[in-house]
């Protein structure tokens, strides 16, 4: 039960909310924190609210400053957004932050668990990912960590990318080189594994091409134990690259070890999943071409003929200008990250003009 001031305790978390959120109820618990259902009073609206201790940790705090940055520039039905952010008053007393965001049932993971999907229900969902995934790219930002569990769902059947903590910003056209990668290793692009640390937005392709696989089969196409199992399981399913798919890996001694494998044939998608609509396996083929200059765009493939009931290019939406980052967090010691943290809450609610809750609550 909350208190007059509107603190509660979850599950042995408080949660120092104010009194504008009632109900709480626990709703699931990872690395970064806490997430609870709850009711918005402002806004007769249910809310998740995600209660965040990340200065502990260097590398939660960048990846909390990051998403942050991102989901406040980002405005979009198919991506999660923020609706409200609860701070102390008082920079001293800030130990956690707490985002609140749209309330959503399940995700995809989850749902794929448990039932299978028909054919319109995928056809629909990857609609809304690539949609989502669309205002992404153009807002010069890649995911770089789409999966089933970043698939937010409700039971009306929208849907939202979530999750941007490993994002980066990046140009299309020039295969920036990055940070060493460390997202989920089923959904990895070849050329992530192979270049390591240039690559571009097909790598958030590629890993649409895994989630539409995973929903047309029912469990993970390459379920790789490590980075050259992981390989393997691809080239066992797509083929050995041709002599000018070798050509689009940049190291040459990554180039020289996958020529070096033994030769496989490509399984026929058709093969591999022969309930499947042959339309949406052509599109899949796209999804996992090997070589990403090959690879279909995100717009390409939004206008593939298995979208053809969905698709529509003046209600596919793009970021009215490029995301500009503006510092690199992985440079910043905690204490500089943690007034990033504070100083983006303050930003958010000049921004939004979003109702204060009672911020009594925050203080100690």
């Amino acid at each position: 039960m909350a208190s007059e001031d509107g603190t509660v305790t979850i599950r042995g978390q408080v949660f120092k909310v104010g009194t504008r959120y009632q109900k709480l109820e626990f709703i699931g618990e990872g690395a970064y924190g806490m997430v609870c259902s709850a009711n918005d009073t402002l806004y007769n609206r249910q809310v998740a609210i995600k209660k965040i201790s990340p200065f502990e940790h260097t590398t939660y705090c960048q990846r909390t400053v990051r998403e942050i940055k991102i989901l406040n520039a980002f405005d979009h039905e198919n991506v999660i957004g923020i609706l409200d952010m609860i701070q102390p008053t008082s920079y001293d007393d800030f130990k956690e932050i707490y985002i609140v965001q749209e309330l959503m049932e399940t995700d995809l993971y989850k749902l794929l668990k448990s039932q299978t999907l028909s054919t319109e229900h995928i056809c629909y969902f990857v609609y809304q990912i690539l949609r989502g995934l669309k205002y992404v790219h153009s807002a010069n930002v890649l995911h770089r960590d789409l999966k089933p569990s970043n698939v937010l769902l409700n039971a009306n059947c929208d849907l939202k990318i979530c999750d941007f903590g490993l994002s980066r910003v990046g140009n299309s056209n020039t295969g920036d080189i990055y940070t060493e990668y460390v997202a989920t290793r089923w959904y990895r692009a070849p050329e992530i594994m192979l270049n390591s640390r240039c690559y571009d937005q097909s790598i958030d392709v590629w890993s649409v091409g895994c989630i539409l696989a995973e929903m047309l089969g029912g469990r993970p196409l390459f379920p790789g134990k490590h980075y050259i199992d992981q390989l393997s399981l691809i080239m066992n399913v797509i083929g050995t690259p041709t002599e000018e798919d070798l050509l689009a890996i940049g190291n040459e001694k990554a180039r020289n070890y996958i020529a070096a494998l033994p030769k496989s044939e490509k399984i026929p998608w058709q093969q591999m999943y022969p309930k499947a609509d042959a339309v949406g396996l052509d599109l899949l083929e796209g999804l996992l071409t090997f070589d990403p200059h090959r690879r279909l765009t995100v717009n390409a493939a939004l206008a593939h003929p298995f979208f053809e009931q969905y698709s529509d290019p003046d209600d596919e939406p793009v970021s009215e200008k490029p995301f500009v980052h503006g510092f690199n967090e992985e440079s910043m010691m905690k204490e500089q990250l943690r007034m990033v943290l504070w100083q983006e809450g303050l930003i958010f609610k000049r921004k939004r003009k979003v109702a204060e809750p009672d911020q009594n609550a925050m203080e100690t």
